[in-house]
């Protein structure tokens, strides 16, 4: 099996209600899929989203990572030496995280269905399901409160809460989202660097003051602050996950041999794929250190790579794969299914993603 040909295209995925961070307000996903040819007729799909606040990767930029470095590194190659394609992939260009994510996560399908093995199989998994949270946005204590009670409505028993947007807010906002969550229902907050370490600190001891139980709190203070980072996990009452300040192996050894968080987030747009993924699950394994599998605001088919990571790795218990139910229409035909907070990962070879509903992407030529 050949690579012949890595095509770009672009969808337009509307959301069901703006998303809105300490960092962005958005109202669709906006994303760049890859589907990797071969001389067989098999294809390979990945996908990438522009998150440039948080990756620094545009469309433009990923776009021509794929085209003027990717596709002149893999084009011609056989699927078959998956460890050297994705070897020089990293190789070929350096950060364009999310370009080489999406490349990363089509040569793993292919080499699936050479295999005739689902990727989660091909990874070592046995678990076909998982259990993701589901995001509330930041906004007013009142309307965030209300989508707190649609996404319990719809079953979720466990909310994902930005904050960090207006700090002397927040105390109120998960005030709201408690009152109508009741006790049983699990409160993670995403400050998305929002605060300060002394802040942070503070804003955590409050809230637990105030019986509002947080499972625990996604970076706190901005990813470059590792100090502050440290600060916040020895002072605060809440664990803290590491999420913008790991997007290595190497970042995630930094926070584990420095104990700078409790947890650390898994992305593959910003570690570049599976394959490096599997680095920092193995750092943390190593520390003892659980992970959470998370995603930026993307549609099913790079969503649907997580699934499959997430299903093939122990170390992995926090889910944080909702890009897909936040979307209003899912135009992706195959892959895992997302039946609100239960997701199953596709049985068929490679990851099961057959391709896109006509009309609903614009191929790049």
């Amino acid at each position: 099996m050949k690579i012949t040909k890595i095509r770009l295209g672009q969808i337009c995925v509307p959301l069901r209600v703006p998303f809105k961070t300490a960092l962005r307000s958005v109202d669709s996903v906006r994303d760049v899929i890859v589907a990797v040819e071969t001389d067989t007729g098999a294809v390979g799909y990945g996908e990438a989203p522009p998150t440039g606040v948080i990756t620094g990767d545009t469309t433009g930029a990923i776009v021509g990572a794929v085209q003027e470095h990717i596709a002149k590194t893999l084009v011609g190659r056989e699927v078959d030496d998956l460890e050297n394609l994705l070897l020089d992939l990293n190789r070929c260009i350096v950060h364009n995280t999310s370009a080489k994510a999406a490349v990363d996560m089509a040569l793993y399908d292919l080499y699936g269905q050479l295999y005739h093995i689902p990727v989660y199989k091909l990874l070592g998994g046995s678990r076909s399901q998982i259990e993701t949270d589901i995001t509330i946005s930041v906004n007013s204590p009142e309307e965030m409160a209300r989508d707190a009670q649609d996404a319990i409505r719809r079953g979720y028993t466990v909310l994902k809460c930005k904050v960090g947007k207006e700090p002397e807010r927040d105390l109120a906002r998960l005030a709201a989202i408690r009152k109508v969550a009741g006790p049983a229902c699990k409160l993670r907050i995403d400050a998305n660097q929002g605060w300060n370490a002394k802040q942070a600190v503070r804003i955590l001891y409050q809230m637990q003051q105030q019986g509002l139980d947080i499972e625990f709190c996604e970076q706190p203070v901005p990813a470059w602050d590792i100090d502050g980072l440290q600060y916040v996990t020895e002072h605060a009452p809440v664990p803290v996950l590491a999420d913008e300040s790991v997007f290595s192996d190497k970042d995630a050894l930094t926070i584990l041999q420095r104990h700078a968080a409790d947890f650390v987030n898994i992305k593959l747009m910003k570690c570049g794929g599976i394959y490096n993924a599997l680095h920092i699950a193995s750092a943390a394994e190593s520390y003892g250190v659980e992970c959470m599998i998370g995603c930026m605001l993307e549609a099913k088919i790079s969503v649907n790579a997580a699934v499959e990571l997430a299903c093939a790795k122990q170390v992995i218990t926090k889910v944080d794969l909702d890009g897909p139910v936040l979307c209003r229409e899912d135009p992706i035909l195959g892959g895992a299914v997302f039946a609100e907070k239960t997701i199953t990962v596709s049985p068929e070879a490679g990851m099961g993603i057959r391709g896109i509903e006509d009309g609903k992407i614009v191929w790049l030529e």
